[in-house]
């Protein structure tokens, strides 16, 4: 199987319209054979109340990279993927800019596929890290869309 970049970025943004990605102006920018990255702008629609990048807006992010990482693995016409964990250590406080997150495979097995995920500042400074638990499951014939 080829690797086209173009054609997995331009998949991941096209389905993350209309849902939380969108919302939080999130965009995946990178990829290759075990790896995924994904961009957010630091700004008050983020922001917890004292004027810091919330850290669920991290956490959203990190997991929204994490799973469309699982799903690039998957055959989608049996498979699905579902998050079953995901923790957090948030590490430098942000209030504007980009935040980056890079999710790195360190699991992948036929059901559990296991990420690291490092959010980074425009200048690499490690803004939080996080671990991704996936489930790969079989597909529900009968799905609500």
């Amino acid at each position: 199987m080829t690797f086209d970049k173009e054609k997995i970025l331009q998949l991941c943004n096209d389905i993350s319209k209309n849902t939380l990605m969108q919302t939080l102006n999130i965009e995946y920018v990178d990829a290759g054979p075990d790896y995924l990255v994904a961009t957010m702008p630091v700004n008050a629609m983020v922001h917890q109340p004292a004027g810091l990048l919330h850290g669920g807006a991290s956490v959203a992010l990190a997991e929204s990279v994490g799973s469309a990482a699982s799903m690039l693995y998957i055959n989608h016409e049996v498979s699905e993927v579902r998050g079953i964990e995901i923790s957090a250590n948030h590490l430098k406080a942000k209030r504007d800019g980009i935040v980056t997150a890079t999710a790195r495979i360190v699991h992948k097995g036929s059901s559990i596929h296991l990420w690291e995920i490092r959010i980074e500042d425009e200048r690499n400074n490690l803004i939080s890290l996080c671990k991704l638990t996936n489930m790969v499951l079989p597909k529900r014939k009968n799905q609500l869309k």
